[in-house]
């Protein structure tokens, strides 16, 4: 059967750095990082697995599964890749996760995950860390974009026989310098991410609406003609005025679940589509980016504020009450100062305000 080598999908991939240096570290890590009363001695990987759904079935807290591979520092900064038809053994003895036969049998010897070129079958896809079909429209997508920048962009200024709005199939009629490029996205008036504990502008949102393909450059004329259009993907109606930014293709990358370097408090500023409540599998976005220390997969813990309520045994003094965990987050999209997660295994609904914070 023929292979292909996956070399160039590792040069894309993006590397994640985790702090293993200090003894200290280590050992916050392994105490973090504990097995499951109920976990299983192993884990035949089928297709539509995840590093972290695999994880979970091991580990109380599956974004830390590097450290019970058992990997260096060195080796984090590549990917590891694991595929369908292998089998994932719990090392018990040395509290460790491996890939191969049960230490000690005899048998073919454990394979340790090493960063090097790695060759599959046609057809044979490495899972990912987490599904990467939820998100991928968030990769190519701008998210926070420069207002200016996007009130200069090419706009819809007219639409097929007079439509109010756009869907699959219609034609748009856009004006505006095209620089070259015949893929857009397209989105509304962007909106202000305001930090919910500083008020200040963190940057601004825009809402992706769809994708239009250029169909007829415009031509020279007495009155300025319009480009001709065709709306190859309508996500949300769409119309006159609204914006064209060209389209980018999503990045192949590789997320490996991680704590942050820093320590982390952060805010939920809003939830992706304006809704109020959002829970598992959703995307939200977090007061925290580039220059805080985050960076693509990271994993935090969504909590939220405790009660004031008052001391039945001293009325004078009301008590605050603990915050309550009840998720996590991962991320998976950085800006300066704005990152968006993607809600895991939530006991509760996120709202705007809930932390978003470093392990413990």
């Amino acid at each position: 059967m023929k292979k292909f080598s996956i070399a160039a999908l590792i040069l894309f991939c993006v590397p994640v750095f985790i702090m293993l240096n200090s003894p200290a570290a280590i050992a916050a890590d392994k105490a973090k990082c504990s097995f499951s009363p109920n976990a299983p001695d192993q884990h035949v990987v089928v297709k539509g697995d995840t590093l972290w759904g695999i994880s979970g079935k091991f580990l109380e807290h599956p974004w830390c599964w590097p450290q019970v591979w058992g990997m260096n520092r060195e080796e984090i900064r590549n990917p590891h890749w694991i595929y369908p038809g292998q089998v994932v053994y719990f090392d018990r003895a040395a509290g460790r996760l491996r890939l191969g036969t049960p230490a000690g049998t005899g048998e073919t010897p454990t394979v340790r995950l090493s960063p090097k070129i790695r060759s599959a079958e046609i057809g044979k896809e490495p899972i990912p860390a987490i599904d990467a079909r939820i998100i991928e429209p968030f990769l190519s997508q701008a998210l926070v974009v420069d207002k200016a920048e996007l009130d200069m962009a090419p706009r819809i200024v007219a639409t097929q026989e007079n439509h109010v709005t756009l869907g699959n199939g219609d034609k748009a009629y856009v004006r505006g310098d095209l620089q070259g490029n015949t893929k857009f996205q397209v989105f509304r008036s962007p909106v202000p991410l305001k930090d919910p504990v500083t008020g200040i502008i963190l940057g601004y949102e825009a809402k992706h609406l769809g994708t239009l393909m250029l169909v007829r450059t415009a031509t020279a004329t007495a009155v300025d003609e319009a480009h001709t259009f065709v709306v190859t993907n309508a996500r949300e109606e769409m119309g006159i005025g609204d914006r064209l930014m060209p389209s980018q293709a999503a990045p192949i990358l590789s997320y490996m679940p991680h704590s942050p370097e820093n320590q982390i408090d952060a805010r939920v500023v809003s939830i992706y589509g304006g809704v109020s409540h959002a829970g598992q599998n959703q995307v939200v976005s977090i007061n925290r980016g580039k220059r805080m220390g985050i960076d693509p997969g990271t994993v935090l813990v969504l909590a939220r504020a405790g009660k004031i309520v008052p001391d039945l045994t001293d009325r004078k003094h009301p008590v605050s009450l603990p915050a309550e965990e009840y998720g996590n987050l991962f991320i998976f999209r950085v800006f300066d100062n704005v990152s968006y997660g993607l809600i895991m295994q939530v006991k509760d609904t996120v709202v705007v305000g809930d932390a978003a914070k470093s392990p413990e």
